[in-house]
């Protein structure tokens, strides 16, 4: 169910970006302590030291407020600047750091209870599934999609369907591990095993993948 504004959305003074990140920090505090259900505006409101009119005037309903909750999550841990081909770096280190932000963001507790709130209200509420997939997962796939493709016209890979791509990337991170953790059969893996695991991907992907070389020496015109 939708929290609505009271009143209508418009006009007014400018808003306020330390009252916008107070209010999705609280977001994240409370959509995963108490669940979406369980999370009304007026807690969030509360949380994040705000009033309610000035939470409505930055977020016009709840599922709103979850989407931008989920999007900032991911821009803080696969900030763009990742996604950006440097003149004379091997493509793979580009990976490398790409894989191991998303391996550390798949296995935070943050994400896995994420992962578990969207499983238990998928039934109950597809458009909030949509709207997560469209905000988190899927941002990070078409991220990754305009990547390869440049890498490919780079002839750094041979990837003439980037988007499924990008897709067999994740699912190489994600690998066991995160389901083990999703189900709670197992721990969180250390630093180390967590960068092998990284670093086996990477190679494993980088050779299905192969291309012609693995310096970035041209812009792929």
């Amino acid at each position: 169910m939708t929290e609505s504004s009271p009143v209508p959305s418009g006009p007014g003074r400018p808003k306020d970006p330390a009252k916008r990140e107070a209010i999705l920090a609280a977001a994240q505090t409370l959509f995963l302590g108490n669940g979406y259900e369980g999370s009304s505006m007026d807690a969030i409101a509360a949380e994040a030291g705000v009033s309610k009119l000035t939470l409505y005037s930055h977020f016009k309903d709840k599922e709103a407020l979850f989407g931008a909750a989920v999007k900032a999550t991911c821009e803080t841990r696969l900030p763009r600047r990742l996604f950006v081909l440097e003149h004379g770096r091997e493509f793979r280190s580009v990976l490398l750091d790409i894989a191991q932000a998303f391996h550390e963001l798949v296995i935070s507790p943050e994400s896995i209870g994420l992962h578990r709130l969207m499983v238990a209200m998928a039934a109950q509420n597809p458009t909030l599934s949509r709207m997560f997939f469209d905000a988190g997962p899927q941002k990070l796939l078409l991220d990754l999609e305009q990547l390869l493709d440049q890498a490919h016209r780079c002839q750094l890979l041979d990837v003439p369907e980037p988007m499924r791509a990008a897709e067999h990337f994740c699912s190489l991170i994600k690998g066991a591990a995160h389901f083990r953790l999703l189900i709670g059969y197992a721990e969180r893996p250390d630093a180390e095993d967590g960068k092998r695991h990284v670093e086996d991907c990477v190679a494993l992907f980088m050779r299905a993948y192969a291309g012609e070389t693995d310096t970035v020496d041209r812009t792929g015109s």
